[in-house]
């Protein structure tokens, strides 16, 4: 079993930026396609990025030159590089992984989620 625990959250002003981290537990991160939904007050969660385990990526539009993911390996961890926020981006984020493969990611998440970390982000 993969347990994810995601931290970084925080509050920030319009146009400033925050990295979120995903810790993953287990031996096989590697291979697992990794990504990040969210989820605002009221709405349903969505889809924000995601990255296979041959490192290729994936965005939903809003986000696309703004956002960057990244993962290492080594350290059993995803990254989720946020620039130029604005207040629509104010959600919690959630960490994802899939053993499959990263289309399976990208329709409704992985396998596994960790808890959420608050991004909250101010005009």
């Amino acid at each position: 079993q993969v347990q994810l625990v995601e931290s970084g959250g925080g509050l920030v002003q319009a146009g400033g930026s925050l990295r979120l981290s995903c810790a993953a537990s287990g031996r096989t991160f590697s291979s697992y396609a990794m990504g990040w939904f969210r989820q605002a007050p009221g709405k349903e969660r969505e889809f924000v990025a995601a990255i296979s385990r041959s490192q290729s990526t994936v965005y939903t539009d809003s986000v696309k030159g703004r956002f960057t993911i990244s993962r290492d390996n080594n350290k059993n961890t995803v990254y989720l590089q946020m620039n130029s926020l604005k207040p629509e981006d104010t959600a919690v984020y959630y960490c994802t992984a899939d053993p499959s493969s990263i289309v399976v990611l990208l329709n409704r998440g992985g396998d596994y989620w960790g808890q959420g970390t608050q991004v909250t982000v101010s005009s």
